[in-house]
């Protein structure tokens, strides 16, 4: 994975939220630079290649729109303007990456130079596709939102005969995604399983659970983006916003920079010892006494700062008397006492 080169290694999914609009697509990828994140991704439809006019609709959203075929062409741009927006997102500073959804949109992103494919949940066990990845040579970065091990198990597999890096997100397929579907645990199940490196692809509409997962280690992370939250379109409803992205990028990062450092607790402690000075209690007075008062418990009580007798060493202030007067607004010392 040596396009990655930091974790977490953060992409934005446009997805189809351009809704076949190029201007759209244009501004998503400005919008995103903006934020920090790493790489910006479209889906790549090509609707003769992919589709038939018996594909169903999975959720009837779109007024203009016929049959799922129409949508995929009106989705769709051309090899220029593919090549164009690749163009302006390297320009931005983000890789520029699409999901191809066909093995004539894998060779038209091929000659764009992705550096990764990114495997779509429903492509997993779709040799044909992985195939025309394969043959690339490049990384594959594996949905898992619709498979169970069996089918990864496989993918997995097949991408290691090759000697081909990968990395498996974990996914749950459900726009938007509830907490009780997250699957956060598969984060450190998939790690364990694979051996290799594990993200998380949200459809949450929030940043809670990219910020959990980066907790649990994620090291990559891909979140669906809208423009507004009054954009038309299937997946506005399981994005976050460009400002929710810009939360999320800055939070992911610090997250992991805190993984990245464990803190040794002994260590710790001795480089604040001079602060528990500061911040600790020693022994005083309740109440001022005179010369020759023979110390009693409650006579003694715990005050700021702890530069004076400790805490642990009342036994040892117990029955002494006092040498002189002393005022209850100051520590005792051991020279207060017989």
């Amino acid at each position: 994975m040596d396009f990655i080169k930091e974790y977490p290694f953060i992409i934005a999914e446009v997805a189809q939220a351009h809704d076949g609009s190029l201007g759209n697509a244009h501004a998503f990828i400005d919008a995103i630079a903006s934020t920090g994140a790493h790489a910006i991704k479209f889906q790549t439809h090509i609707a003769a290649a992919e589709s038939t006019l018996d594909e169903p609709w999975r959720v009837r959203f779109s007024p203009q729109d016929d049959t799922r075929y129409d949508y995929w062409q009106r989705m769709g741009f051309t090899a220029a303007q593919w090549a164009a927006l690749a163009d302006h997102a390297r320009g931005a500073g983000l890789i520029f990456s699409s999901s191809p959804f066909s093995t004539e949109a894998v060779e038209l992103l091929q000659k764009l130079a992705v550096p990764f494919w990114k495997v779509p949940s429903g492509e997993v066990s779709n040799r044909e596709i992985l195939e025309a990845m394969w043959r690339t040579q490049k990384p594959l970065i594996f949905s898992s939102g619709m498979s169970g091990y069996d089918e990864l198990d496989w993918a997995v597999a097949q991408t290691r005969l090759r000697n081909i890096p990968l990395a498996l997100l974990q996914c749950t397929t459900a726009y938007p995604c509830p907490p009780q579907k997250w699957g956060l645990n598969q984060i450190a199940a998939l790690r364990e399983r694979y051996h290799c490196p594990v993200g998380f692809s949200d459809h949450s509409g929030g940043i809670y659970a990219p910020l959990a997962a980066t907790a649990l280690g994620a090291d990559i992370l891909e979140v669906h983006v809208t423009l507004s939250r009054q954009m038309f379109g299937p997946d506005v409803i399981a994005s976050v916003t460009i400002e929710e992205l810009a939360r999320l990028v800055e939070g992911a990062k610090a997250i992991r920079q805190a993984l990245d450092h464990p803190v040794d607790k002994m260590q710790i402690a001795a480089e604040l010892s001079g602060m528990k000075q500061i911040f600790g209690r020693s022994w005083a007075l309740r109440a001022d006494l005179p010369a020759g008062s023979i110390l009693e418990a409650q006579h003694l009580t715990l005050k700021k700062p702890g530069t004076g007798i400790p805490a642990g060493d009342q036994e040892k202030i117990l029955g002494r008397k006092l040498r002189h007067d002393k005022s209850r607004q100051y520590l005792l010392t051991w020279d207060d006492l017989e």
